[in-house]
């Protein structure tokens, strides 16, 4: 693994005109209104101007995508080259599906005024469209793993020509879902290429991985992986499982609540916000990776146009949602990585806005909000009661599986002593009905009373095993089947036919 060098200092760069972009760019910049740039842009864009491969790290919402995009199309605007038909220059991989198409709408406002052509291809919908936007003249493709691995064994798209090989929010492209699909499009490019790895969280076992991918990095790192956002009020509430959706209803029915996200942590429980916060008569949506693109579109055009006041949403899919004005952002359930939750939070805060994280937890979430509290250093201001933690993150209470019958006996109870569905007792040996609704034997009871049934049993089980020898000519025969079981074949038959072993010869007894 290649060791990962640190960026020289640099001096401050304040406009985009002093980092050396070509004048089609700066062109597009100064129509969409941008003059100064971020301190992840300010570092980022003259080393990947100079052609170095980079890792960076920020913070979500620090202009991570123009940092990237605008000294790649610097490059591909000086070094023009032709083509071979379904060949692109540039490659950008993306998590999720918004994210993608955020980064390419990003990419076309920068290239407005320069030749340079961009698409996205993402799962979800249907895939002709794709493969005819391929057939055309296209520089920079911007994609998710899973659907640009299908259109390459379609033969609809050849990355043998790649030059630019970008890694967006790179610790989950990296991460274990992504990295055997990773792993194949890396063969399926060119080794000499430039690679550029951005991402809001990089932890550093994901960091070890991601410079494999990388040949002596500069590694720009704004804000620490575990830096939140100084204007970010963080809050918690401590509760039970059982009290959150009517605490969640509560928590969203203030008239602060101007735009909030909803993080949970499976795309069950996201639909089940959903209906929960519906029955309190608050309208939200959910996005998740079960819902069709069409509905992730509409949800998200709802939410950004201030129609919907509430996003329900799993941490892959909020990847990429870039909406201004984001007042509140709550854990429904705190994440299990602490990364995540500085991710998370950095919905709101944004564009030098300030912004309130609520967190919920329970106490088996205890550990996690420990962990969070130990990576980012702050202490979350706790709302309400504070319950005592001893420092140990109490165990779920078991589940019964009970089927038919009362399962395994538990607090000492007895097997058996328990009442039966219908309330009565079981019926003992002797005839008589007991409370507890066990079969006993009083004498056995007497001199054996606190005995597992394992035990008691033990005398009739043994009768029942003793090979029977037939007494009679009927009676004995039902005993002797009972004790059939671990006899031989011979052994068997002599003792259904009364036959005694004599040296192999015996006659039936008169």
């Amino acid at each position: 693994m290649r060791p990962i060098s640190f960026g020289s200092e640099r001096p401050d760069l304040t406009k985009f005109t002093d980092l050396g972009l070509a004048e089609p760019l700066l062109k597009a910049l100064a129509a969409e209104g941008y003059e100064t740039p971020t301190p992840i842009q300010a570092q980022a864009i003259p080393s990947i101007r100079d052609g170095r491969d980079l890792l960076g790290a920020a913070q979500t919402g620090t202009g991570k995508t123009a940092a990237f995009s605008l000294p790649m199309l610097h490059r591909l605007l000086n070094q023009p080259r032709r083509m071979q038909p379904r060949s692109v220059r540039a490659l950008i991989l993306s998590p999720t599906r918004e994210l993608a198409a955020q980064i390419e709408a990003s990419i076309r406002t920068y290239a407005q005024f320069t030749s340079l052509k961009s698409t996205v291809i993402f799962g979800g919908v249907p895939v002709g469209k794709q493969i005819r936007a391929l057939g055309q003249h296209v520089d920079i493709l911007v994609a998710t793993p899973g659907r640009l691995l299908d259109l390459v064994d379609q033969r609809a798209v050849s990355l043998r020509e790649i030059e630019f090989l970008v890694l967006d929010e790179a610790d989950q492209m990296l991460d274990l879902g992504f990295i055997h699909a990773l792993r194949k499009i890396a063969t399926l490019i060119p080794k000499q290429r430039q690679t550029l790895l951005f991402s809001a969280t990089m932890p550093k076992a994901i960091r070890e991985i991601a410079s494999a991918y990388l040949t002596d990095p500069v590694e720009v790192a704004v804000a620490p992986v575990a830096t939140t956002a100084e204007k970010i009020d963080q809050r918690v509430i401590f509760t039970e499982a059982g009290q959150k959706p009517a605490l969640l209803a509560k928590t969203l029915s203030v008239p602060e609540m101007e735009r909030a996200i909803v993080f949970t942590r499976t795309k069950h429980g996201a639909d089940k916000v959903v209906r929960q916060l519906e029955q309190a008569g608050i309208a939200s949506a959910a996005i998740h990776g079960n819902k069709s693109q069409g509905q992730r579109e509409r949800a998200l055009g709802a939410f950004r146009d201030g129609e919907l006041r509430i996003l329900v949403a799993t941490d892959i899919a909020a990847r990429g949602i870039d909406v201004d004005g984001i007042s509140h952002v709550v854990n429904f359930d705190l994440p299990n990585v602490p990364e995540t939750y500085v991710h998370r939070i950095g919905r709101t805060a944004r564009a030098g806005a300030s912004g309130l994280a609520i967190a919920f937890c329970t106490p088996e979430e205890r550990g996690d909000l420990a962990a969070i509290e130990k990576l980012t250093k702050i202490a979350l201001t706790p709302v309400g009661d504070v319950p005592h933690w001893d420092g140990r993150t109490p165990k779920k209470p078991p589940q019964n599986r009970g089927g038919r019958g009362q399962g395994r006996p538990q607090n000492g109870q007895q097997p058996g002593q328990g009442q039966r569905r219908d309330g009565r007792g079981a019926q003992g040996r002797n005839g008589q009905r007991t409370e507890q609704g066990e079969r006993q034997d009083p004498r056995r009871e007497q001199s054996r009373p606190s005995q597992p049934r394992q035990q008691q049993a033990r005398p009739e089980q043994q009768r029942h095993e003793r090979p029977a020898q037939r007494q009679d000519g009927g009676g004995g025969r039902k005993d002797a089947a009972s004790g059939k079981e671990g006899l031989g074949g011979v052994a068997f038959l002599q003792q259904r036919t009364g036959q005694r072993r004599t040296g192999g010869g015996g006659r039936r007894p008169n």
